[in-house]
């Protein structure tokens, strides 16, 4: 892994932490929980990115 590759990880990571625990703070507080929801699940797949990124790079060589 390059030190790029592994800097972007931990933003990434923890932009999509911070993101997943707002939506999930949002869905507890409100009437409408489906808001919450959607926007811990796009939370957890801007988290999950650098590894599907490391994952498909891996298949293509």
């Amino acid at each position: 892994m390059t030190p790029t590759l592994g800097m972007f990880t931990f933003i990434f990571n923890l932009v999509g932490l911070v993101i997943c625990i707002v939506g999930l703070t949002l869905a507890q507080r409100r009437e409408k929980r489906w808001p919450g929801y959607a926007l811990a699940v796009f939370g957890f797949f801007i988290a999950a990115s650098p590894l599907w990124y490391q994952l498909l790079a891996g298949l293509q060589q």
